[in-house]
This record gives C-alpha cells, structure tokens and sequence, in this order.
C-alpha cells in the first residue's frame, strides 16, 4: 500500500487562501472544490485533480522513487500549463513533509507541503512559503478534505 492510497477516490475540498502572498496579508479567501484521484503504478504514483468554482482545473502528479524512499509531488493549473518545480519528502508518524524550490511573483521561495489528519474521510494539506531559509514560514493556502 502507498503512502497516498488515502487519497484515491472523489472528494469535496474547503480551501482557504491568502489573498496576497508575501505581502503581510492577513485576509483569506474561502472557496470549495472538488477533486478526485486515482492510483498508478501499482501504487507508485497517483494522479489528483482538482475542479475549482471558476472551471479552471489542476492536478496533482505523485511520483514514489523507493530507491530515496522519497515522493515528488508536481502541481500544473489548466491556466499556466506546466509543471511546477516539484516538492519532495516523505511521511513519518503519519504526516507527509515536502520540501522544494520556487518563486512567487519572481522572489525565490522555499516551500512547504504538509499533509495531516489522514482518515479513512477526511485529510489536510497546507501549502507554506519561507524567504528567509526556513527560518519563518508564510501559511497561504489550506485545504480541509472530506470524502464525497
């Protein structure tokens, strides 16, 4: 069994996200969505992908490497129609930590996936920006999943 085989299946999803990232911002907007995901790879990888209230659409691509013992987790929007450099990392105690390299409006950010409170039902993710090398970490968009 996988790490993400919790996921597999269709699901509803409150999202709540800054307004204005790195900026101070304090507001958050507040959203459902839908997402499903399947397994592939004998569950090795897996595939999300998420249906916003605007139509727009991203997916979640999850490839395991057993070699590092390590996942890659890529995110594309149907509005940017690419990969996003990958986070990478690795559950432990029941919480998934993913690490990478980005930028944001051109400023270089590290950034933080986590996901937690995995049940058969429900599970979160939180997405997380640092500027200062993971000294301090900017919260900017959260996502409560409930199994539909």
């Amino acid at each position: 069994m996988g790490d993400f085989d919790f996921l597999i299946g269709n699901w509803k999803v409150a999202n709540r996200r800054l307004k204005q990232r790195l900026a101070g911002c304090t507001d958050w907007e507040e959203f459902e969505s839908t997402s499903v995901a399947w397994s592939l790879l004998g569950g090795n990888a897996n595939i999300d992908q998420f249906t916003f209230p605007d139509g727009n659409t991203a997916l979640t691509l999850r490839l395991y490497e057993p070699e590092r013992a390590q996942w890659s987790l890529n995110w594309a929007t149907s509005t940017e129609g690419v990969l996003f450099p990958p986070v990478i990392g690795a559950f432990s105690d029941g919480v998934g930590l993913f690490y990478g390299d980005d930028s944001h409006e051109g400023t270089p950010v590290r950034v933080r996936y986590i996901w937690s409170g995995i049940t058969p039902n429900s599970a979160r993710w939180e997405q997380a920006f640092s500027v200062d090398q993971e000294q301090t970490w900017e919260t900017n968009w959260i996502m409560e999943l409930t199994r539909a």
